[in-house]
């Protein structure tokens, strides 16, 4: 299959260890990916923050960018992101018709019907839970709220970890809880979203597993800040990373990859 992949903002500035190992995952399982150069944000700060008239001009340049693959040119876009799935899925298009655009609202509706989050494509796509990684350390998964609540994943995650060889994988205790990033939530929260920062830790850290993953780095980012002020010694990654790598071709990020306190 030939698939556009759609590195999200956060990804493509601070962690495009993501993108590259989502790429490197795709063509090791024989696909061909290209990246459309033209792309941004998909407008989901801006309109969870309310500001809708402002996030038209990144919903019109997300469709105009991935609008090849209504043509036919790929047969998918897969996105390293719960949260930016849901916004494609599930804002893009009512914010456009809410804002009186509507025919940007259809072409964004089409296109969102083949995008694809990670672990919905590996396994709702290609048929497979098993992509023959190997990542032999002790592990925990956050489920982030927009994969569990929006795009819906369910345990498509688990089961692509459980299937990776030489893991050992633990169950993170409230694992459905939010980790207290929310986006603009931490900001204007601040306090609150502390707290539950270090509920989120405190369940991390009862694992004793040496890595925490997840499939949203804005997630990742939040709790990788806290475990690293508390110097708990535990490495936040995203789940391409698991998933790159095989025993006999270990994957690494590039050297050049900033890791942002990661």
């Amino acid at each position: 299959m030939k698939v556009a992949l759609f590195a999200t903002c956060v990804v493509d500035a601070m962690f495009p260890q993501a993108a590259q190992a989502t790429v490197h995952l795709l063509e090791r399982l024989g696909h061909e990916v290209v990246f459309p150069e033209s792309q941004g944000c998909c407008g989901q700060m801006h309109i969870n923050t309310g500001f809708y008239p402002e996030a038209i001009p990144l919903i019109e340049n997300h469709v105009r960018t991935f609008e090849p693959v209504l043509d036919g040119e790929w047969d998918a876009i897969v996105v390293p992101s719960g949260s930016c799935t849901g916004s494609i899925r599930h804002q893009q298009a009512m914010v456009a018709e809410s804002e009186g655009h509507m025919a940007l609202a259809k072409q964004a509706e089409r296109i969102a019907a083949k995008t694809y989050d990670l672990p919905e494509f590996l396994i709702d796509v290609m048929g497979t839970d098993d992509v023959g990684a190997y990542f032999p350390h002790r592990v925990t998964y956050h489920t982030t709220c927009h994969s569990l609540r929006i795009t819906r994943e369910g345990d498509k995650p688990i089961r692509l970890l459980k299937k990776i060889g030489g893991i050992d994988y633990v169950p993170l205790p409230d694992a459905n809880i939010c980790c207290g990033f929310g986006g603009t939530f931490s900001v204007k929260n601040g306090a609150t979203s502390a707290s539950m920062l270090s509920d989120k830790m405190a369940a991390i850290k009862s694992t004793g597993a040496e890595i925490v993953a997840a499939g949203d780095y804005s997630c990742l980012m939040n709790i990788a800040g806290g475990l690293s002020r508390t110097r708990s010694g535990i490495r936040a990654m995203h789940l391409a990373e698991l998933l790159a790598g095989t025993e006999d071709e270990p994957w690494t990020a590039p050297a050049s990859t900033t890791k942002a306190g990661v």
